[in-house]
């Protein structure tokens, strides 16, 4: 058998040197004889005798030398098996469909497992599955826990074609002849160091008291420094039990400093600190409530203060009473259950109103939207921005895409009057054709960019106002030169009725223009029966002294006999989740604005005794649309937000986009029952 292995590459030539050196002796014997007959003679017999010993050596000696290569070779291999066995790095082999077929002693050790163990590797590490094995020239690493050990799991693929194409005894797959060669790297010490090092990462936050004015003047004077010194003795008593610093900045404003390990804790209580300090009571009539805005992971301590400042903006821009962390891009929020104090003063209604009418009159322009599917209430302060741009003679148009049954009567009415331009209303791709540098983009009832009839409109001009009564949230336009955000507000139309009244002396506001400021505030408020406080009736006041008429105005929204059978139709099939929340589906079709009539179910359907919040959901243009109303004891804007989308405490809404109605609904169960379970709501 061994005559049969034949030596090749470097081995071979080196074993044929001693025939290739006696070329160079025949060379010299030539020389030898050219000098000397005798010399070259004897220098022959020297160079035959060489020839002859080599070539019985290399015969001879052949078959020992062939015997110490394949000793050696066996000799080889086993201390390759025997280094793999022992390796200290814990190693297996599997095959192509991720079943173990080797392991050395160290992945035996470690997993707890013998050598006759043949199954698929996420049976040990469950986080491996099919279809995260390796592909072709590809590493694949897994973060793995084991029995308290955290690993990395490092597996490629090993090819065998050469070995399979040479062998007679085994045959496979021509798609399948690799292995898959897996390591383990025990990652337990460095998980623990990154742990601690990020636990004590610093986390800076900022505390404000969200009514501390209010709250004041609602106690007698003599009493009004123990109330402050009540509170401030429960924010430092509470931070300084998680091992956290408070710094008092102004009376009613708190720097905070904390590890993240605390911040941990603080998530885990859910900040009861809302709780605590609303339950401080010495005969003040108003609770007392904070804001907290945190940041943290920032790449410097700046960069984090700096976040936690646009997390207390956005904590207060929500309403108060809630918790905003900031985490890079990832906003997380705490509290919020409660409604926010409407302000009794309206100072900061006439400084925006002056700061608006300043970047109107310096530009020539003036472009107003709202969100898209546009309702009454947005439709109203449009035209209440209208009247201002008008006012200061400035060319002004409103983009509305494709008005809806519940706008189109009192669109209408604008359409057909000849004191109003015709072009007064343009569409999206008509206004872009509009706005340029010297436009004034204003936003209506709506903050976030995606929510907007024409989004291309923001990145077209600088100068962009937001006007909206929403709670906001981490998807809000960021580039606006003013933005008046009121969550109190019952409505836009409500916020823009202020302004217009310190917008420019003695404005006129035209009857149909006061119909529909005053129509946008009775269907936000249902009729004045939800979100309406003392300013809310001053500016229906107001409009009423323009010309508004609310009976002309309630015949103008009378409903078409099909709209009404679909909201019966949606009341009729509601169901109870939960014994307090009230699930329906209102139908879409043949109805002009169905998600408009879903909204008027939802409010329907808080009149069923023992309903704590409703939700209707429509479906319309292959997007699910969910109304979500309630009156007092649920916050639906938290619940809409964990859907993608927000609003109001007692008013919101969200939509789902690639979902069926039976999916929609089995994944708003599903979110209410999670919230229940953590006590979210």
């Amino acid at each position: 058998m061994k005559d049969g292995i034949k030596l090749k590459g470097k081995l071979a030539t080196y074993m044929r040197w001693p025939f290739i050196l006696t070329i160079l002796l025949v060379a010299m014997d030539v020389l030898l004889y050219s000098v000397s007959w005798k010399a070259g003679g004897i220098g022959t017999v020297f160079t035959a005798v060489y020839l002859l010993l080599g070539i019985l050596l290399y015969f001879h000696r052949r078959p020992v030398f062939l015997n110490e290569l394949i000793s050696f070779a066996t000799q080889y291999g086993q201390v390759q098996k025997s280094l793999m066995k022992n390796f200290a790095l814990p190693y297996a082999l599997l095959d192509a469909e991720g079943k173990i077929l080797w392991m050395n002693d160290e992945f035996l050790y470690l997993t707890g497992k013998d050598q006759k163990y043949r199954r698929f590797i996420g049976n040990i590490f469950p986080e491996v599955t099919m279809n995260k094995l390796p592909l072709p020239e590809e590493v694949r690493d897994f973060e793995v826990a084991y029995q308290d050990h955290d690993f990395r799991l490092n597996m490629r693929r090993v090819e065998i074609d050469e070995l399979l194409d040479g062998s007679q005894i085994i045959d496979a797959d021509k798609e399948k002849n690799y292995l898959i060669a897996a390591y383990l790297f025990d990652e337990t010490e460095l998980k623990k160091y990154m742990r601690k090092n990020q636990e004590e990462q610093l986390v800076t936050g900022l505390l404000y008291l969200d009514n501390y004015e209010e709250a004041l003047e609602s106690v007698e004077e003599v009493r009004s420094s123990l109330l402050i010194a009540l509170i401030d003795r429960k924010i430092n008593k509470y931070f300084a039990s998680i091992d956290g610093v408070v710094k008092k900045l102004e009376k009613d404003k708190y720097f905070l400093v904390m590890r993240r390990k605390s911040l941990e804790q603080l998530k885990e209580k859910k900040f009861n600190i809302l709780e605590e300090v609303k339950s401080v009571n010495i005969g003040n009539e108003m609770a007392v409530t904070i804001s907290i805005g945190i940041g943290i992971n920032a790449d410097s301590y700046a960069h984090t203060s700096e976040s936690a400042r646009i997390a207390m903006e956005l904590a207060l821009g929500r309403g108060g009473d809630q918790v905003v962390i900031k985490d890079g891009n990832n906003i997380t929020y705490f509290g919020g259950k409660s409604q926010m104090m409407e302000k009794t003063t309206r100072v900061k209604a006439r400084v925006k109103a002056h700061a608006l009418k300043e970047f109107m009159s310096s530009k020539d322009k003036i472009v107003v939207m709202g969100h898209k599917i546009t309702d009454v209430d947005s439709f109203g302060a449009a035209i209440g921005i209208y009247r201002a741009a008008r006012t200061l003679e400035k060319k002004a148009y409103i983009v509305i895409n494709n008005p809806t049954s519940s706008i189109r009567p009192l669109m209408d009415g604008f359409l057909h009057s000849q004191d109003y331009d015709f072009r007064m209303f343009v569409t999206s791709h008509e206004a872009k054709e509009i706005v340029d540098d010297n436009t004034v983009v204003v936003v209506v009832d709506t903050n976030r960019p995606g929510y907007t009839e024409c989004e291309e409109l923001l990145y077209m001009t600088k100068t962009i106002v937001v006007l909206d009564h929403h709670r906001q949230s981490k998807d809000i336009i960021q580039n606006a030169v003013l933005s008046y955000i009121e969550p109190y507000a019952s409505s836009a139309c409500e916020m823009v009725a202020e302004i217009l009244q310190y917008f420019a002396d003695g404005i006129r506001i035209r009857n149909i223009e006061a119909d529909s400021l005053y129509a946008g505030i009775m269907i936000d408020t249902n009729n004045f029966l939800t979100k309406t406080g003392v300013r809310t009736f001053e500016a229906a006041a107001f409009l009423r002294r323009c010309g508004a008429d609310v009976t002309r105005v309630r015949k103008m929204f009378r409903e078409h006999v099909e709209d009404y059978r679909a909201k019966g139709e949606a009341i009729r099939n509601a169901e109870l989740f939960r014994e307090h929340f009230a699930i329906s589906v209102c139908p879409s079709e043949g109805l002009d604005s169905p998600t408009v009539i879903g909204a008027q179910a939802a409010n329907e359907l808080l009149n069923i005794i023992g309903v704590k919040a409703s939700f209707v959901l429509t479906d319309y243009r292959n997007t699910i649309y969910i109304s979500a109303r309630s009156i007092d004891e649920i916050n639906v804007q938290i619940v809409m937000e964990r859907l993608g989308g927000g609003g109001h405490l007692n008013i919101a809404g969200a939509q789902l986009e690639h979902y069926s109605i039976t999916e929609a609904k089995d994944v708003l169960k599903q979110t209410l029952q999670k919230m229940l379970d953590e006590g979210d709501i």
